[in-house]
């Protein structure tokens, strides 16, 4: 992150000097004093550190939703773009305010340790399965990701196919090794299987380099399948689901952490104007992420628009209508 520094320097006396000297000089003072008071007011935002998987930031989500937010509540938000891994051990340091990651048993964890307060369901998108437009493992079509693993791996033994997967205890990485636990297969240390221990972009580019099979979210290859040739192979699966939930630090047990600020945040991104920002935010007209407060309950696990509304109720004074019900249908099909 750059910050911007200010620096004032007294002037002389003007005895001297011409009128229009003077003048010139005068706009100088006065020009520097709006520098002043826009470096203290730039000074005076509360400060709000943010950690989060690379995808909402490769996707380039946070640049729509970031300065929304900090114009709204006076904020400066400093972002942790990391794996899901790292952005929730990042917080249970303290090191962070708040997480917006997508890995549900990682983030409930979290929450029962102690280490956050009540997760929210914020936006879902799904996982897709990518890979060479030859396709060697004949996935194409496919909607089971189980089975399109498996054809993976036996291409892969047959030295026919390559899968390289993020390697970073990610969320991207955790929903994948629940793929081949469930396909029954162990891919770590095979010769076809190669780890990045990389964001996903950057996984995603080594995918396209070697022509090979990764598990991507669609965010991220809507934002960044631009130039590739890889194509999308298999999709559709309700495993390949994708929510994600955002997390304040515990304030009881981290008492630095700006956890109004954080709260802030998470109202921001519940609220009519986030989920609108998240439904609008598009990359060649495609959608990239689907508003998912209050819905979904039956198939993300998250809660209902009741639930959600008995946790915030005490506190929605401070955010106007912000909770009222923002829909009662069901989502999450494509």
């Amino acid at each position: 992150m750059h910050e911007k520094t200010y620096k004032v320097q007294k002037m002389s006396l003007l005895q001297g000097l011409t009128r229009t000297k003077v003048l010139i000089l005068i706009g100088i003072i006065v020009l520097g004093s709006v520098g002043v008071g826009f470096a203290f007011w730039e000074a005076t935002r509360e400060r709000l550190i943010l950690a989060t998987t690379t995808s909402t930031y490769d996707s380039g989500l946070l640049d729509q939703l970031v300065p929304a937010f900090q114009s709204k509540y006076h904020a400066s938000v400093q972002i942790i773009s990391v794996g899901t891994g790292q952005a929730i051990a990042t917080a249970a340091r303290g090191d962070a305010d708040i997480i917006l990651v997508h890995a549900r048993t990682a983030e409930d964890k979290f929450v029962a340790d102690g280490n956050g307060v009540h997760r929210v369901c914020v936006m879902y998108n799904d996982f897709i399965i990518v890979g060479p437009s030859s396709d060697p493992s004949t996935i194409s079509g496919m909607t089971s990701a189980t089975s399109a693993l498996k054809k993976i791996s036996q291409a892969g033994d047959q030295g026919k196919a390559t899968f390289i997967s993020r390697g970073d205890n990610s969320g991207t990485h955790k929903k994948e090794m629940a793929i081949w636990t469930k396909a029954g297969i162990s891919p770590v240390g095979k010769s076809w299987y190669l780890e990045a221990g990389q964001g996903m972009g950057d996984t995603l580019r080594l995918t396209d380099q070697k022509q090979a099979y990764t598990l991507v979210d669609r965010g991220t290859w809507l934002a960044l399948k631009s130039g590739m040739t890889l194509t999308v192979l298999t999709e559709g699966d309700q495993i390949l689901l994708n929510p994600y939930g955002v997390i304040s630090v515990n304030p009881d047990k981290f008492p630095n952490v700006n956890y109004q600020m954080a709260v802030n945040f998470a109202a921001f991104l519940v609220s009519k104007e986030g989920q609108n920002i998240i439904a609008n935010f598009k990359k060649g007209g495609e959608q990239l992420f689907h508003p998912l407060y209050g819905k979904c309950a039956s198939i993300t696990g998250c809660p209902t628009q009741a639930e959600e509304l008995a946790y915030w109720g005490p506190i929605s004074g401070n955010y106007g209508t912000v909770f009222t019900p923002i829909s009662t249908h069901h989502c999450c099909h494509h």
